[in-house]
């Protein structure tokens, strides 16, 4: 068994430590539900991996972003280089789900474009998960949907040794059924190619490909090979090869006769249904549908769509849990794993908000005759079913919700082992760089345009930068305008603002282009802003979302990264959550200079690099340089398709889609979604 080792050139903190042995013991002593509240920049990713390393149980990191998943995933394939660390994410470059709206009578067919990367990625994390006791997966909330039973994909595993007597054509025939392509002419994941004695099988899940040899009828010999330069990988001599199917959704040909029976008999029910009803149309069109899809499935084991009868061929009733990747975690080692929700204030309530947005599509789809009711157990799981299928949680985040604490709280209350000091709220609150919380400073309404004028002033002298929160996009782009007419130079920044944009916004208050950024809401987790001093929250006293104890904390949070962080609260009274936020913000900023003095610690700022700029010259350019396949520095929004020729449209398309695919295999998904829209865009004009 392969035990999880981290290689790292740093060691815990004490702080650090002393939250990675609680966590430990907690969950040693059947405290099922934990909150791990770190402070911005305690590290928490690598406490993390320390009580993973500390328990030796297998691993579910759950992210609300994909970005950030990305991030936390290179972060622990550098901390468990020899250990199965996997990616599962939604595969799609490009996802456009199956929907119809009835006040158009527009059906909008599935389209989507399939990361061929992020696929293989997931099949690996489920074939790690099935295999190896040393597996973390770094997932996104796309765990909790239906992918197929994790006991049929592994019943159709085909286990290869040399010496074991099958013939040829029983080798394919079992490719086949494992959903593998035959691709002479084309080798690529998931496909395999005959050639004389042997039998090339490019695994959907690996980088390497595997080579068969069969004579007189047996399995003579068994080759890795790199499947790009053909190069035979001399340091591994197998014997036998296991190898998995090449989709999650398979259809067992033993159990496809009940299957289609009961699809049959659903079908023509609901076909008397919708006629009953007066509608003949919606009848017709879903009896066409099935039984052309019912004919596909016999004829090929695999259909577009084939998600949606997925309850026939797992063998749920109505009603029934989907099989998720909660599943392949469970089904190899029961109850013996970790569950950990990055930032989980923000996870939590997306897992929440999963299932009913995904019902009412459905229901349309349904009421109108393109699917069956069966598709809705093609689904997410709801929370209380995401509760039941994983053996508890450690919650990360700078502010827990109230539910994530009394959750802790309760379990802590009812472990039996009454001599460890737990109360399921672990805390970690000092930064290894010594940086304590932020001074927070009260000042009127009153002018409070002009007083953070003079702030940026006095600030940008000393080389430092600024973020002023506004409560609305208006109101932020209106002061932006109004600033630079003051001669301060800034930029907006709202949800509106292209996301590439916003990356190099950001960069350029960092290189010192812009002294101040003016947004709405600044409290994204993983901004990173070394050079922020100072942040000033405008009307700080209207109660709401954007300045909720929870907002307050994390916008507050943005000048924790400098030594002379400081925050001044516009407002002419104190809300409640002000005096909240304003409490615990006090309450751990005293708490880290106490234990700076009793350390000796001097804060040190953090000092990062800026990324290499994304956007940096003119489309005309830019358009010769990608039809010339030359790197480039491409600012896609400069792009205006009525500038182009319909046969250099056609070109720049072809070459945003290739620039896209590889923006998604290096992990950059904000940059591959703006590709994504631009090729839309283009190919609409």
């Amino acid at each position: 068994m392969n035990r999880f080792k981290i290689k790292s050139s740093f060691k815990p903190t004490p702080d650090q430590k002393k939250a990675i042995d609680m966590l430990a013991i907690g969950n040693e002593n059947n405290i099922n539900y934990q909150v791990l509240m770190g402070v911005t920049g305690s590290g928490k990713t690598f406490s993390i991996a320390n009580v993973i390393e500390k328990l030796q149980k297998p691993a579910l990191i759950i992210s609300h972003n994909k970005t950030l998943a990305a991030q936390l995933y290179q972060e622990f394939r550098d901390f468990f280089p020899d250990n199965a660390v996997s990616f599962f994410v939604s595969y799609y470059d490009y996802y456009q789900p199956e929907a119809y709206i009835p006040s158009t009578d527009t059906y909008i067919e599935k389209d989507a474009d399939i990361n061929e990367m992020i696929d293989k990625l997931r099949l690996a994390a489920t074939a790690n998960l099935l295999t190896r006791n040393d597996t973390i997966v770094i997932a996104s909330v796309s765990c909790i949907y239906n992918i197929g039973s994790p006991v049929e994909y592994g019943n159709f595993v085909f286990e290869i040794a040399t010496g074991v007597r099958i013939q040829r054509k029983q080798v394919i025939d079992r490719l086949i059924d494992l959903q593998y392509e035959r691709g002479d002419f084309g080798f690529h994941r998931g496909t395999f190619r005959v050639m004389g004695d042997s039998i090339d099988i490019y695994p959907a899940y690996q980088d390497e490909a595997v080579r068969i040899f069969t004579e007189s009828d047996k399995i003579s010999d068994i080759q890795l090979f790199n499947p790009v330069t053909g190069e035979i990988d001399k340091n591994k001599n197998i014997g036998n090869f296991v190898l998995y199917p090449a989709k999650h959704y398979i259809t067992d040909p033993s159990k496809q006769g009940s299957a289609f029976e009961q699809m049959e008999k659903d079908l023509r029910k609901r076909v008397g249904e919708l006629q009953k009803t007066g509608k003949s149309l919606e009848a017709f069109r879903l009896k066409q549908r099935v039984t052309h899809d019912m004919e596909m499935i016999k004829d090929l084991g695999y259909v577009k769509g084939i998600e949606n009868y997925s309850r026939y061929f797992d063998g749920r009733a109505p009603g029934d849990a989907p099989y998720t990747l909660l599943n392949y975690f469970s089904h190899p080692h029961g109850n013996d794993w970790l569950t950990f929700i990055d930032e989980s204030h923000i996870t939590f309530p997306q897992i929440r908000g999963m299932f009913r947005g995904d019902l009412s599509r459905k229901e349309t789809l349904i009421d109108y005759g393109f699917r069956l009711p069966s598709a809705l157990d093609n689904r997410p799981l709801t929370f209380e079913e995401f509760m039941r299928r994983i053996p508890g949680f450690i919650a990360t985040s700078a502010t827990p919700s109230e539910w994530e604490i009394s959750m802790a709280k309760e379990s802590a209350g009812n472990t039996k082992n009454k001599n460890i000091k737990h109360k399921g709220v672990v805390e970690q609150l000092l930064r290894p760089t010594g940086i304590p919380d932020p001074e927070i400073e009260i000042r009127p309404v009153k002018n409070e345009v002009t007083d953070v004028i003079s702030e940026i002033l006095k600030i940008s002298k000393k080389g430092q930068r600024t973020l002023v929160t506004a409560l609305t996009k208006k109101t932020a782009e209106d002061l932006a305008g109004y600033l630079k007419e003051k001669g301060i130079n800034c930029h907006y920044l709202h949800s509106d603002v292209a996301t590439l944009e916003r990356t190099d916004i950001l960069d350029d208050l960092r290189r010192g282009t812009y002294d101040s950024i003016i947004g709405v809401n600044l409290l994204r987790e993983g901004l990173d802003l070394p050079e922020v001093s100072l942040v000033a929250i405008l009307d700080a006293d209207k109660e709401g979302f954007l300045r909720s104890e929870v907002s307050l904390i994390q916008t507050m949070g943005r000048a924790a990264r400098h030594s002379e962080g400081r925050v001044i609260l516009y407002a002419d009274e104190i809300t409640g959550s002000m005096e909240r936020a304003i409490r615990e913000i006090d309450r751990r900023r005293n708490y880290q200079l106490e234990m700076n003095k009793k350390f000796g610690v001097t804060p040190k700022s953090i000092h990062k690099p800026i990324r290499e700029r994304v956007v940096e010259e003119a489309v005309e350019t830019q358009i010769e340089i990608l039809l010339s396949d030359k790197k480039s520095s491409l600012n896609i929004d400069d792009i205006q398709g009525d500038s182009l020729t319909p046969m250099d449209r056609k070109k720049l398309v072809i070459k945003l889609r290739q620039e896209m695919k590889i923006a998604a295999q290096d992990l950059n998904f904000e940059l591959a979604a703006q590709i994504r829209d631009k090729i839309y865009e283009l190919s609409k004009s």
